[in-house]
């Protein structure tokens, strides 16, 4: 670390290739610049004012850097496929981390869901870059697994047919470790400019753990933190030595906001449990109530609540951009931030943290940085959708902006070199 440093305060990631002392890469060959997109899993935007992320904050004080309003609902899955896509989850169909779709009764998504019927609704920036010929990289990202597009017969031990996947795909597995990760987007790096990928991703799952098991303010969290910081060093300092130009964009999918076995609303205590199926609980429940029970059901939970408000999808409030996708149970109930949602009172005491809340509650709010070649260093932005970030990803990659896309590159212009 003491090393790096140096390094990263000294010079952003776009230095041209001379700038590169120590690069073993010949100066004679001349390396276009790579993007690299990096999830950091539940790192709230303010979790970078800790000081404790010494190369967040450098890359962040030579480019631009922001707090993100997540995508609602707040979840992992959804966000991550509304970074790739530039749809809202209403609109790109994964609108939870589990949920059900009334075309496949009796099947359930869950975040081991791999069937492109599952994804198909939303085409991923990796699909598109290959599309156009711009080979792509994915060292995890929820949804770079999927053959894209293709299809998968319902039977046992069936194979996808069709379909577009990145050229080079990682299967997730949370052993593998950060280091390990890093070191493969840096032997990607080290290809033949013919082979090697001009749009990568990288997945970090380590500080969304740490803030599930200990809350956003504990000492556990931030050696997360902190551990992430040099993660994102050794990617750095890793691409510094290639002489390889890269436009950073890293991003979080949603902050965290801490959760106690003492706020927990339950649901038996509102109406009797067998009125009804649940389906997702937490920060928010999707309910599903049995047949015939409907109005039973909407009496029970549509009531005033403390710490909850239901609503019927149609009805849930517009500016959360979500409650018309037949995926979306009939009835969602969203807890007040740190509160949670449970079928019954929790049995032993417990604290932790979670997300899923209003995408507006400030504890969301999720971590923007880039830098690059691309970028002018012009600090803090305004907070801005997540569905920008794809359009972003278009600029990049110098693809055109998509007709259907729920957001836009307006935040970026003005720190845009050129578009």
């Amino acid at each position: 670390m003491k090393r790096l440093l140096p390094l990263l305060l000294g010079a952003s990631v776009a230095l041209p290739l001379p700038a590169f002392a120590d690069s073993t890469v010949p100066v004679a060959e001349s390396r276009q610049p790579v993007t690299i997109l990096v999830s950091i899993d539940g790192f709230r935007a303010d979790y970078l004012d800790r000081g404790i992320t010494p190369n967040l904050s450098a890359l962040a004080a030579h480019g631009i850097s922001a707090a993100m309003r997540p995508s609602f609902p707040s979840k992992t899955f959804p966000n991550h496929w509304t970074l790739v896509t530039g749809k809202v989850p209403d609109h790109h169909g994964i609108v939870a981390n589990r949920f059900e779709d009334p075309a496949r009764p009796g099947e359930v998504f869950t975040m081991a869901s791999d069937d492109p019927f599952w994804w198909n609704a939303a085409e991923p920036i990796w699909v598109t870059a290959e599309k156009a010929g711009i080979r792509t990289a994915t060292m995890f990202w929820p949804g770079s697994n999927v053959a894209w597009g293709g299809q998968r017969e319902k039977r046992e031990w069936s194979e996808t047919t069709g379909g577009t996947r990145p050229s080079d795909w990682q299967q997730y597995n949370q052993a593998v470790t950060p280091v390990q990760r890093v070191s493969a987007v840096i032997d990607w790096m080290r290809r033949p400019a013919a082979t090697r990928p001009k749009l990568v991703t990288l997945y970090f799952d380590q500080v969304d753990t740490a803030g599930h098991h200990y809350g956003p303010v504990d000492p556990h969290t931030d050696e997360a933190i902190a551990d992430a910081d040099r993660d994102i060093g050794l990617l750095v300092e890793g691409l510094r030595e290639l002489g390889q130009p890269a436009n950073l964009v890293i991003v979080a999918d949603h902050g965290m906001a801490a959760t106690s076995s003492e706020r927990v609303i339950a649901l038996d205590k509102l109406t009797d449990p067998k009125l009804y199926d649940v389906g997702d609980t937490g920060p928010f429940a999707t309910i599903t109530p049995a047949k015939g029970k409907d109005a039973k059901v909407a009496a029970a939970l549509l009531k005033p609540h403390d710490h909850m408000q239901c609503w019927r999808k149609q009805d849930i409030p517009a500016r959360l951009r979500y409650g018309t996708n037949p995926r979306i149970a009939p009835y969602f109930c969203l807890a007040k931030t740190g509160w949670e949602i449970a079928k019954t009172a929790p049995k032993e005491a417990k604290s932790g943290g979670s997300h899923g809340y209003d995408n507006a509650a400030p504890e969301m709010a999720a971590l923007f940085v880039a830098t690059g070649p691309a970028f002018r260093p012009a600090g803090k932005l305004a907070a801005f959708d997540n569905v920008d970030v794809a359009p972003l990803l278009r600029d990049l990659l110098g693809l055109p902006q998509a007709s259907d896309g729920d957001g836009n590159d307006t935040p970026f212009g003005p720190v845009l070199t050129a578009k």
